[in-house]
């Protein structure tokens, strides 16, 4: 039984899969590890590149697309392993990231999931991590996140320094997050309400629902490529986002729900109901 399983979902991705399967072998961590790569019915020829250039990683083929959440939790449920390593697709790991993240559940009990540094492909630092997603919280966070990617000085100095040092924050990016299985279980998995966008956020709630702590861990520095399976769909994806933001606030936020909705629908951007 390998000790930590490194379960990466794949959607129309195959050149950034490579590429983050490379970084992987070029860097592994020093436990037993196996890896399984879980692929919502690409239709880019995943499957047969794995079958024929790395016959090493466990493919489980979903048949259709899950989203993020069903595929991990295909993925978690498949694995036999004590840590599970949710990883994007579009990812490169850095050396000693993935033992520098294993050490830190390793040496604290009251852990229960932690998460590197993100880091673009120029290397400007993502803002990877914060606090529970309600109203104020999640105009704060947009809107750093905004103004550091439009290269707002101020703001990129205080992400950078926020960034710079560990702490313990309510939610972690779902783009690398390393788990204890037992607690991953035991909070129920990933919620398949969110298609894709906030299963993450509700995730982390649940795990610290466990009386758990997560740890931002900047000793560790993973590479995110951000999104480019997203990009193919915009309007699909953006849609997507919308149907998860409102999942989540009739989850956690019920009373809000009708604000919300009011406010999407005035710009536009309320999705209409799906057909049965």
């Amino acid at each position: 039984m390998a000790r930590l399983a490194i379960v990466i979902v794949s959607f129309n991705t195959r050149p950034e899969l490579e590429d983050c399967l490379a970084s992987i072998a070029a860097h592994p961590p020093s436990t037993s590890y196996e890896i399984i790569v879980v692929d919502n019915a690409s239709a880019d020829g995943t499957p047969d590149v794995l079958r024929i250039r790395w016959p090493e990683v466990r493919l489980i083929a979903a048949g259709r697309n899950l989203g993020f959440a069903g595929a991990n939790n295909l993925g978690i449920r498949g694995a036999d392993s004590e840590f599970v390593l949710l990883l994007n697709s579009d990812t490169i790991v850095r050396p000693q990231s993935l033992d520098r993240l294993l050490d830190q559940l390793v040496r604290d009990p009251s852990v229960s999931a932690a998460g590197p540094r993100l880091v673009d492909g120029r290397g400007r630092t993502e803002l990877s991590f914060g606090a529970m997603i309600a109203p104020l919280a999640e105009v704060r966070q947009k809107l750093l996140v905004t103004l550091h990617e439009r290269g707002v000085e101020p703001v990129s100095w205080y992400v950078r320094r926020l960034t710079s040092r560990p702490s313990y924050p309510d939610w972690i990016s779902g783009a690398c997050l390393l788990v204890r299985r037992a607690d991953a279980l035991e909070a129920g998995l990933l919620d398949e309400r969110y298609f894709l966008y906030a299963e993450d956020v509700d995730f982390c709630a649940a795990l610290r629902g466990l009386g758990k702590r997560l740890r931002f861990s900047p000793e560790a520095e993973v590479v995110h490529l951000r999104g480019r399976s997203r990009r193919q769909r915009a309007s699909a994806t953006e849609r997507a986002y919308r149907e998860s933001q409102l999942a989540f606030y009739a989850k956690h936020h019920p009373r809000w729900v009708a604000v919300l909705r009011l406010y999407l629908k005035v710009r536009g951007k309320l999705p209409a109901p799906r057909s049965s």
